[in-house]
């Protein structure tokens, strides 16, 4: 049986114009050869499986070529090649840092150095992964690697090069290999598949190219594995069962979702996905992605940025064309808020779901800033209709007490069955934006018609007046009973002032204590005074005056009520006296007092 070598080993690049993903690098390496500039020694580094030390491998091979092309490759035909393929290359030494990272180690690769090569020009040094070595075996090495013998060249190879000592760096040209792109990855992996004989998707070797997130031997070894599964015919479907990749179909079939505001729908998408063993938080930072590929798919500029095959780029297209800028920034937003939040929160799978609900609800033009976006009722239709029956059963079993204010900041967010089983009957709220003078359409208790008469919009309503006032009622329309507006009193404004305070949620519970220290006084028929400490109350009462000044006036059934806010006169405050000052009063009431101290010669601390 012939003996099995994996794809990463098998098609391992033999010359630099078989390096794949590195053309740059490569072409500054054979220039450097053709020219005769060799440093004495490289730092090469970069992501795993890119072809460092594969081209630390070359590099050596191909300096100590007997007889190069000329491209001044390597022959592969002279003793000095046939040497280093077979593995007994007396110039070309390995070190891996890893399990050899000590002092000892490092001074016998020192002790090899001063031995001159017995074929070719050089003596190569591959030391792999030497992030790895000690600081100790570092310093040991300082040395020889900043004078190192006229043969003799060192090839430092590392994925960590944060790690790697300043006065490392500062005796090594460094080399920073690139990440493979998806298109190189897929061309090599294509190659590969036709030497061998296997049939494969595009879209699979695409989905395999992903999977390796830019590395050539973990694309190599997840190739073969597709290979043993599939038995040499890799399709997208097998692809994707093997290697528990999460659909892009999953995707586009969401933001139509999204597109549709359909909620239900995008729920019952995301158990799927969890069914299948996905992690939500997986299948949100997948959206991000996809909603990213989208906004770079609506510009023809910008469409390079798109790593994926021919068909999915068409349909990424497709579907960016259907997606406005808005939508696709608010659920970028909106995922990246979830990604942040989802591990620290206890119920992880609500917390995705929330931010999929609000992907699908429409933008209410407030998405402006980093905020948490209020949800939509999703039964809003149900609420009122639920509000509209209990206002008609209400109607027809008694006359309903209307206690309908302007919207404050204790009814944001409420729904309107709500408001309709905790207040009374309400034809409309309106929504209120915290920091700017709400819109009012309210019941008002009296309405003056053009004739002069008092008119009512909502049939059958009862204004009831406070404990403390007398007012004038008049029958009209039948079983309709109106109130007259209500003297503006202090008593009156005291008792609508501590009820505005009682019904702020706890979020306004500093404010709600302010109020209950605070007694308004009337100044006039349609207007009163409230005294604060300071200009910080005085400036967080003015943000709740309109809701105050709207409130009362509603509750008195008078058009407008107009609220003043006064800073105190500040008061002089008696401070302690020091004691310097004491002794002086001390003195002025007893003179003789100054005598004893001068005569004793005290002195004062």
């Amino acid at each position: 049986m012939e003996e099995y070598l994996v794809s990463a080993r098998k098609y391992r690049p033999a010359n630099f114009d078989t390096v794949v993903g590195q053309r740059a690098l490569t072409t500054t390496l054979l220039n450097a050869i053709r020219m005769g500039k060799l440093a004495h020694a490289y730092l090469f580094c970069g992501p795993r499986g890119v072809g460092k030390t594969t081209c630390a491998r070359i590099f050596a091979k191909t300096i100590n070529c007997l007889n190069p092309d000329e491209n001044h490759e390597a022959c592969q035909q002279c003793e000095s090649c046939k040497a280093f393929d077979e593995g007994r290359s007396m110039n070309i030494h390995e070190l891996d840092a890893a399990s050899n990272n000590s002092v000892d180690d490092i001074r016998e690769l020192i002790n090899q150095v001063q031995i001159p090569p017995q074929i070719g020009r050089y003596k190569v040094f591959i030391i792999d992964e030497v992030h790895m070595l000690s600081a100790q075996a570092f310093n040991a090495f300082l040395k020889t690697l900043e004078e190192p013998p006229s043969y003799a060249i060192f090839i430092l190879a590392t994925t960590e090069k944060h790690k790697i000592l300043p006065t490392i760096l500062s005796r090594c040209q460094v080399y920073d290999f690139q990440r493979m792109s998806i298109k190189n990855t897929v061309d090599h992996l294509r190659y590969v598949a036709e030497k061998e004989g296997i049939h494969a998707d595009e879209d699979a070797l695409n989905l395999i190219a992903q999977k390796a997130d830019g590395g050539m031997r973990d694309a190599l070894s997840i190739f073969d594995q597709m290979v043993s599964f599939t038995s040499g015919n890799i399709t997208i479907e097998n692809a994707r069962r093997n290697l528990n990749v999460l659909d892009s179909e999953y995707y586009f079939r969401l933001v139509d979702h999204f597109l549709k505001h359909e909620v239900e729908p995008s729920m019952l998408l995301l158990n799927e996905v969890i069914n299948r063993g996905f992690d939500p938080g997986i299948f949100i930072g997948g959206l991000a992605v996809h909603m990213r590929d989208i906004l770079v798919a609506r510009d023809e500029s910008t469409l390079c940025l798109l790593e994926t095959s021919d068909s999915q780029r068409d349909r990424f297209k497709e579907q960016a064309q259907r997606c406005e800028a808005k939508f696709i920034y608010r659920v970028l937003r909106l995922c990246n808020e979830c990604d942040q939040s989802y591990r620290t929160c206890k119920n992880k799978r609500l917390q995705v779901e929330i931010c999929l609900i609000e992907c699908a609800q429409e933008d209410d033009g407030n998405s402006r800033g980093r905020r948490a976006l209020r949800l939509k009722s999703l039964f809003t239709a149900l609420s009122a209709k639920q509000g509209d029956q209990q206002t008609v059963a209400s109607a027809n079993t008694r006359p309903a007490t209307t206690t309908a204010a302007p919207a404050s900041p204790s009814q944001r967010g409420t729904s309107l069955a709500d408001l309709a089983r905790k207040n009374t009957t309400i034809t409309k709220v309106p929504t209120v934006k915290f920091g700017q003078m709400p819109s009012i359409h309210r019941v008002t208790p009296t309405q003056t018609a053009q004739n002069g008469q008092v008119a009512n919009e909502n049939p059958n309503i009862t204004v009831t007046p406070p404990p403390s006032s007398s007012p004038n009622v008049t029958q009209a329309n039948g079983n309709e009973t109106i109130t007259h507006a209500i003297d503006l009193t202090d008593d009156n404004v005291m008792h609508y002032w501590l009820d505005y305070a009682n019904s702020l949620p706890r979020d306004y519970t500093a404010m709600a204590q302010r109020m209950k220290a605070i007694t308004p006084k009337v100044l006039k028929a349609d207007a009163f005074e409230v005294t604060v400490n300071n200009e910080k109350v005085k400036q967080d009462m003015e943000l709740h005056a309109a809701y105050i000044e709207r409130h009362i006036a509603s509750r008195l059934g008078r058009e407008k009520v107009t609220m003043t806010i006064r800073v105190a006169d500040i008061e002089f405050v008696q401070r302690a006296y020091t004691k310097p000052e004491i002794y002086k009063q001390m003195t002025e009431r007893n003179k003789y007092l100054q005598q004893l101290v001068e005569q004793l010669k005290l002195e004062m601390d």
